[in-house]
């Protein structure tokens, strides 16, 4: 698990120290937001061994940043919700991912979330990018192929 480090203490010797204790990063007051997500990011891709944020999945490719997808030579128009989806299916490759986790990635803590809003989504990306591209685990989830 990647370790960023906001604090108020921004000495050198405070950094050294915080890199040293087993932190990724460390980043001292005042920041901005966006410089602390694209942090995130960099540590994310990192960790998953990884240069860069375009993700590669057999014929499908995703860069999140630009917030593009194509399939083999095709552009896929995809919502921003569909995305976030596909992101983390994908930065999850391989792995069973459970509603409950997709849930709590695509929406935040204020938003109105719909019992099978997952399931409709999931249905979408299976339409656009091909039925064997996500499969469902039965009880367990969903798992980028």
């Amino acid at each position: 698990m990647p370790v960023l480090v906001l604090t108020a203490r921004d000495a050198w010797t405070d950094r050294v120290d915080g890199l040293n204790a087993g932190a990724d990063d460390y980043l001292g007051k005042p920041f901005q937001n966006a410089e602390v997500v694209a942090r995130l990011r960099a540590l994310t891709r990192r960790s998953a061994g990884r240069s860069s944020s375009v993700m590669r999945r057999g014929d499908i490719v995703l860069d999140p940043e630009a917030g593009t997808v194509q399939r083999g030579d095709d552009a896929v128009e995809l919502t921003a919700r569909e995305l976030k989806v596909l992101a983390y299916l994908m930065h999850r490759a391989g792995r069973v991912v459970s509603q409950g986790e997709l849930i709590d990635h695509v929406y935040s803590l204020d938003e109105t979330r719909e019992s099978n809003t997952i399931e409709v989504y999931v249905a979408r990306l299976r339409k656009k990018l091909g039925k064997d591209a996500i499969r469902t685990i039965r009880g367990l989830g969903y798992k980028f192929a």
